[in-house]
């Protein structure tokens, strides 16, 4: 991130995606009115204006944006103004029908939405870069003008084209990647099923065929795609640097359970302030988690603190039925979101829709309008967030890092795996899980991190695929003294998905003191008990294979089944340091019992001492820690503290009490 181009708000920004130009102007009256009595220090501007602001090619219209601008300086509200090249307007597709992209089936896709454009369209990058420019030169001096948006949420419905012209961009992607055939036959392993390329123009897309796709060709194309989206987005930025070389720029992220689309460790770096769009998933039971997973990996991605561009005050509109919040949900959710390391909270949208794709979607200011429980939540979020000014710019410090790699994930779950029933998410959440319930901070580090010897402890999950530098690294960490722990079906494959011969886990044998012959992954439902060094009554699922020490001890090994008496969980001493591995999925009280054993060998401290279901995460700032307390149970609880609480500005002496479903934010000075 840029040490030149910082948002220059006081606290922590507040707001929310602000869209006046659906409603009549005599409304933008009362927006600015509320906004003030809701604390809203900072709203996104037009984000899907494209059509009003070039409503013919390179003929303008900016007199609305120009009033919009105007109005919120006057009321003391910034503005973070986007690039609206998320939704092309209809004319653009009128005039170039070849920018709209085409699925993996060769069906072309249809505008009527957003996002429905080819990513390497030449049309579409020569159109986007002009509005952008055209905005950048605008508005660059505006003094509402706090930050860049640009675009919006890449990826999140047109992550790939499989068009022509893709194929050719594809081609030269990969050009640059392998330099020459024979070196991408070798990585593609092109030998089998008589796949060998002896012309660039030969390679396509992994379009729709008859049978499985090469995986390196699958995984190449991620990278592409990825690559793509991020070379707009970098074009983007480029014009409004040129323009305004102080203003940061941003685009927001959609670090969160269902979306994979985008390799975030290559695009953070790219970005002046890291925002993300957060939203919780209807099924999931515990959302709480994956709130604090998402922020914590954000938090990683960024170095330090964060801006939560999107999250909903109430319902989406898009899962197949769409809960509203419960009683204090939202203000658990916005505050656990600023525990996590975010500087910025923010809502889709300020004013609920009500014509639309989005008209069911929550918003600041509901239907229902002040007169509602979202609007009274809405004002009380703006006086906490003010009453915890001092908090920005504090950060987390932790002991443990979990490894995350996108490439790693991808590969997983790709076809033809030995079991189809891996998801990436879900193994790094069932070991992240344990940790943030004991109240341990964590870090989420590159499998290739430089800086490991800063960490205690070193999880890796889930890490299938590996180059051999990372997992010397990894190895290198163990060495010095550190704990590493290492999750079945990891260091399996190199960096262009090539098996590691010589027995499993690969890259990661010596290390762990193990070799694996075989790999036996459990049928779903299907279960294998654990006996050894583990609580009574202990199984796993998912995943079994036959293990033999090479140096390891066995801490538990299969109770039953074909493998009844091999290894399942071993520890190896390795240099300076222990390595750990976890050759199968324990279930969720075997796991956590395993990882607080690793963590308490590896001397890593918790944050605080408080009860089950009590959140615990602790900001470090220069003159103060900050201790956010959040409770999950809804039935509130007394935890041990001493300073000030900042949500009430009461001192506390002892103890701190937390409502039932609510949260505290107390200030321990150093």
């Amino acid at each position: 991130m840029s040490t030149a181009r910082r948002l220059r708000l006081p606290g922590i920004a507040y707001g929310g995606d602000y869209n006046p130009e659906q409603w009549p102007e005599e409304v933008w009256a009362e927006d600015m009115r509320l906004m003030r009595e809701a604390g809203v220090t900072m709203v996104s501007v037009g984000i899907f204006s494209w059509a009003l602001l070039e409503p013919a090619e390179s003929v303008y219209d900016f007199s609305r944006m120009d009033r919009i601008l105007d109005l919120l300086h006057e009321n003391g509200i910034a503005a973070d103004l986007a690039t609206p090249t998320a939704a092309p307007p209809a004319w653009f597709f009128q005039a170039y029908p070849g920018a709209l992209p085409v699925d993996r089936d060769g069906r072309r896709l249809w505008p009527g939405s957003r996002q429905t454009f080819c990513p390497s369209s030449p049309a579409y990058r020569r159109a986007a870069l002009r509005i952008a420019s055209v905005l950048a030169e605008r508005y660059a001096a505006h003094p509402a003008v706090a930050m860049w948006h640009v675009h919006n949420e890449y990826g999140c419905h047109t992550p790939a084209c499989y068009c022509d012209t893709s194929a050719a961009a594809f081609r030269t992607w990969l050009r640059a990647r392998y330099d020459d055939l024979d070196a991408l036959n070798h990585a593609w392993g092109t030998t089998f099923w008589s796949q060998w390329y002896y012309d660039w123009d030969q390679i396509l897309p992994p379009r729709a065929t008859g049978a499985v796709p090469n995986p390196t060709h699958q995984l190449d194309w991620r990278r592409f795609c990825s690559d793509e989206l991020l070379s707009l987005c970098t074009a983007e930025r480029d014009v409004l640097r040129q323009a305004a070389p102080d203003i940061p720029a941003t685009t927001n992220f959609m670090v969160l359970r269902t979306f994979d689309a985008l390799d975030y460790w290559r695009w953070a770096p790219e970005l002046d302030i890291l925002s993300n769009d957060h939203y919780l998933m209807s099924d999931d039971p515990e959302a709480e988690i994956d709130i604090a997973l998402s922020g914590d990996l954000m938090r990683s991605l960024a170095g330090g603190p964060w801006f939560l561009m999107e999250h909903s005050t109430g319902a989406v509109n898009w899962q197949p039925v769409n809960r509203a919040k419960q009683s204090g949900e939202m203000r658990r959710n916005a505050l656990a979101h600023v525990a996590h390391g975010a500087d910025g909270i923010a809502f889709f949208q300020w004013r609920a829709a009500k014509a639309g794709a989005e008209q069911w979607h929550s918003a600041m200011l509901p239907h229902a309008g002040t007169d509602s429980q979202i609007w009274r939540d809405v004002v009380q979020l703006g006086t906490d967030l003010k009453s915890l000014a001092e908090v920005r710019g504090s950060t987390v410090a932790a002991q443990v890092a979990i490894v995350w790699d996108w490439d790693a994930r991808w590969a997983l779950e790709l076809p033809s795996q030995p079991s189809g029933e891996l998801r990436y998410q879900d193994l790094v959440r069932d070991w992240y899980t344990p940790l943030w319930r004991a109240g341990i901070a964590v870090d989420f580090v590159r499998p290739d991190d430089p800086g490991l010897d800063r960490y205690q402890l070193v999880l890796v999950p889930s890490l299938y695929l590996v180059t051999e530098e990372a997992a010397a690294g990894l190895a290198r960490f163990t060495e010095r003294g550190g704990t590493l722990v290492v999750g079945f079906h990891s260091g399996m494959a190199d960096e262009n998905g090539h098996v590691f011969l010589g027995g499993y886990p690969g890259a990661f044998r010596d290390v762990l003191g193990v070799l694996t012959d075989e790999l036996f992954p459990l049928l779903p439902g299907e279960t294998t008990g654990l006996a050894g060094d583990v609580p009574p009554g202990a199984t796993a699922d998912l995943w079994s294979e036959r293990v033999r020490l090479t140096g390891a001890l066995a801490v538990a090994s299969y109770a039953d089944g074909p493998l009844a008496g091999h290894p399942a969980v071993t520890r190896h001493h390795h240099g300076s340091g222990t390595a750990w591995y976890l050759a199968t999925h324990p279930d969720p009280d075997t796991l956590a019992d395993l990882l607080h054993r690793i963590s308490r060998e590896a001397d890593v401290a918790r944050e605080h001492q408080a009860p089950a279901g009590v959140e615990v995460v602790r900001r470090r700032g220069s003159e103060a820690d900050y201790l956010f307390l959040i409770d999950h149970t809804g039935k509130g609880a007394e935890v041990p503290a001493d300073g000030v609480e900042l949500l009430t500005d009461s001192p506390v002496t002892g103890t701190v009490t937390i409502p039932p479903g609510g949260v505290a934010v107390v200030r321990e000075p150093h």
